[in-house]
């Protein structure tokens, strides 16, 4: 297809029944704005020009579409109102040579795909349109516009449902609000609308009307899958829609060669990456850009977060946060991995293990009940149940480095900075304050003190008493 054409995305809209501080078009689904979606399938088609339009709440959105979608051209509605108003706001942007073909979506209708687009575009070009309306079946078509079609079968005109008929209201063909023109016909009826209306506003329907009436060729094509002209108007609809891409995902990853046990309870953003012969157990949650290698197996009930993880390991009932886990390395369950841990191949961080900022290197295990903070760990070293890695001094953060082949005691506190060197150990229940040299032994000298018979002395009576009192006779 020709990239000669520019694509409108509508997001000028308050979204007041989202009840909401966060603009409509802002609200997240599967990891991108609605906005984002919608931005992403202009892009994806080529189009020479992408213009979102906005008003409400600009700078907010305007800082979101310069981050992720540079090239996009934002345009500004003014006060007049209304959908016609807001593409000729964007037309006003485009090269006074352009001669190709507009485009018009809505930042709120997000499962539009591309292929419905090209499909639009290619039969608008092919049968000389001057405009292309896309429309669906409605199961209840309230409160939408109806295409009217005439005895043969073509479209004759949209009709508002205020405006409706009682056989009109009988309609289900609805207007789905997507459509595709010739620019220079665009051009000249959006000047010579008014807003002569119930609502005082300027409609792109219009536009559609005037075409007609003056003898311009329009066509209406139906889609036969409804849920990708799904508008969100309100939470309960964001949910609806939510769900219905999440299924989808869920479907094409399995399709693809992955075993999701429970997609109902499985949730993934669109930017997440699965491999083949990977198992996602039921209430496992992956967002933003998380990879999961072959043959890994994660959940249940995990959380992971824009994190990579490598082939053949296993992730169980854990929280995880922008991390690196190697291939063959497991996690949990109940562990919580933060920001910048890195497990090595083979690695394991067990159960009730908190990491921050920590490089755990090849092989290396920390399998229970320890906080491991601001620390790089060597090869095939082992953290004994019960270790800190005490890493703040009220002010600052500081590192401990761990080496290779170490073996450190139960109940161990780090206080850093400090190195343990290679193949170095340390006693149970050592606060280590020092650096360990490699191959030495660190550990606290207190010698363990016995009081004889003080439970006798000082608990007389007591079932202990009486046990130790059996005991020695």
């Amino acid at each position: 297809m020709s990239n000669k054409f520019a694509v409108v995305v509508l997001a000028a809209g308050s979204g007041t029944r989202m009840r909401s501080k966060t603009p409509k078009v802002m609200h997240e689904l599967a990891g991108l704005p609605l906005l984002g979606h919608a931005l992403s399938t202009a892009h994806a088609l080529g189009a020479e020009h992408v213009i979102p339009v906005v008003r409400h709440e600009r700078d907010l959105i305007v800082d979101y579409i310069s981050t992720f979608y540079p090239t996009a051209i934002v345009a500004d509605q003014d006060e007049i109102p209304g959908t016609g108003r807001a593409v000729e706001c964007a037309l006003e942007l485009l090269p006074q040579d352009f001669d190709g073909t507009v485009v018009v979506t809505s930042g709120d209708v997000p499962l539009l795909d591309v292929a419905t687009i090209q499909s639009m575009v290619e039969a608008h070009n092919a049968g000389g349109f001057h405009a292309t309306v896309l429309s669906s079946v409605a199961e209840d078509p309230s409160g939408l516009g109806r295409i009217i079609r005439n005895q043969q079968g073509e479209f004759a005109a949209i009709i508002e449902h205020v405006e409706t008929t009682d056989e009109q209201k009988s309609i289900s063909e609805v207007n789905a609000g997507v459509y595709v023109f010739d620019v220079l016909s665009l051009r000249e009826k959006l000047a010579s609308i008014g807003m002569e209306n119930a609502q005082n506003e300027k409609y792109l329907t219009d536009v559609i009307a005037e075409l007609t009436a003056g003898g311009g060729k329009v066509q209406a094509l139906t889609i036969n899958d409804n849920w990708l002209v799904a508008g969100i108007n309100d939470r309960v609809q964001l949910g609806q829609v939510t769900a219905e891409l999440n299924r989808r995902l869920c479907a094409a990853w399995q399709r693809a060669g992955v075993t999701i046990l429970d997609p109902a309870s499985t949730w993934l953003d669109i930017t997440v990456s699965i491999g083949e012969d990977v198992t996602i157990l039921p209430g496992t949650i992956l967002r933003g850009f998380t990879s999961i290698g072959s043959g890994s197996t994660i959940g249940p009930e995990v959380q992971m977060t824009d994190t990579q993880v490598g082939e053949n390991a296993v992730v169980v009932k854990s929280h995880v946060n922008t991390s690196v886990i190697g291939n063959g390395a497991s996690v949990g369950p109940f562990a919580y991995l933060r920001p910048g841990t890195d497990l090595g191949n083979d690695g394991k961080i067990g159960t009730f293990v908190e990491t921050k900022n920590a490089k755990i290197g090849a092989g290396s295990k920390v399998p229970h009940l320890s906080y491991v903070g601001d620390a790089e760990i060597g090869v095939e070293s082992n953290i004994g149940a019960g270790t800190i890695f005490a890493n703040y001094d009220g002010v600052n953060k500081h590192r401990t480095i761990i080496g290779s082949h170490v073996r450190s005691g139960s109940h161990n506190t780090f206080v850093a900075p400090i190195t343990i060197g290679d193949g170095a150990y340390t006693a149970a229940g050592t606060t280590v304050r020092k650096d360990v040299a490699s191959g030495d032994l660190g550990m606290n000298v207190t010698p363990q003190r016995n009081i004889a018979d003080w439970v006798l002395s000082h608990r007389p009576g007591t079932k202990a008493a009486q046990a130790a009192e059996q005991d020695k006779n």
